[in-house]
């Protein structure tokens, strides 16, 4: 008598699952060709063949290769959005702690993340040579921005902040403290140290937290306009 024990049947997967699947599949070879080819010397043919489907099936999914790098670059982005996020919900906002997490998290994307962030400088540099990309590129990260300026705006609104504070606005000089410091980094690291971020958005959330004072920052006798006493 056999003793071997057939397999289960695996659920077949629904239509919206399949399309998943496939995209997943599609965006992780992207990854792969993009990192070893760059994105000028990656072509739609080897990703679809390295994802293991046809040119149809990488259209089907993506209008090109441009989209597929787009893809790529806000999954990135919510993904660091959502790391900073976890941060914040185990130290509060300004504390050496969080500056310390958010410090090691911009070390790990210059340190570690070595082929996407080449890969972001080689697009933009693409996008402003193809200025029809630019929208495009623009409409593909508005998600990420958007996470980050809600994480922005939930802390402004737990310091009783005002719309003079607008969270976009702080967004977006977080956003540009953060990809130049990890350019900065690259070219230089002594330059930028691992406590370096952290303490830069001390100093943005301190200053932020003297303008909400219901005075204003304290006197100290010095003359703001020339900052001599």
């Amino acid at each position: 008598m056999s003793t071997d024990q057939e397999e289960p049947a695996r659920p077949r997967l629904t239509r919206a699952e399949a399309k998943a699947r496939t995209r997943r599949l599609l965006l992780d070879a992207a990854a792969r060709v993009f990192a070893r080819k760059g994105f000028a010397g990656a072509s739609v043919e080897e990703i679809a063949e390295s994802a293991g489907f046809s040119i149809g099936a990488l259209y089907s999914n993506f209008s090109g290769k441009e989209a597929l790098f787009l893809a790529l670059m806000a999954e990135r982005g919510m993904g660091r959005v959502a790391e900073a996020a976890q941060t914040l919900d185990r130290h509060e906002v300004g504390t050496g702690e969080a500056a310390a997490e958010l410090g090691r998290l911009l070390v790990h994307v210059a340190d570690k993340d070595t082929d996407f962030a080449p890969l972001q400088a080689e697009f933009w540099l693409y996008a402003v040579r193809n200025p029809h990309v630019l929208d495009t590129m623009a409409t593909a990260l508005r998600e990420p921005r958007q996470a980050l300026e809600g994480l922005i705006g939930t802390w402004l609104a737990e310091q009783g902040a005002s719309t003079e504070v607008p969270a976009d606005s702080v967004a977006t000089v977080v956003a540009a403290l953060f990809h130049g410091l990890v350019r900065l980094r690259r070219v230089d690291p002594g330059s930028v140290p691992e406590e370096l971020f952290g303490q830069a958005l001390r100093w943005l959330f301190r200053g932020i937290g003297a303008d909400l004072a219901p005075d204003g920052p304290a006197e100290t006798g010095t003359d703001r306009s020339t900052g001599r006493a």
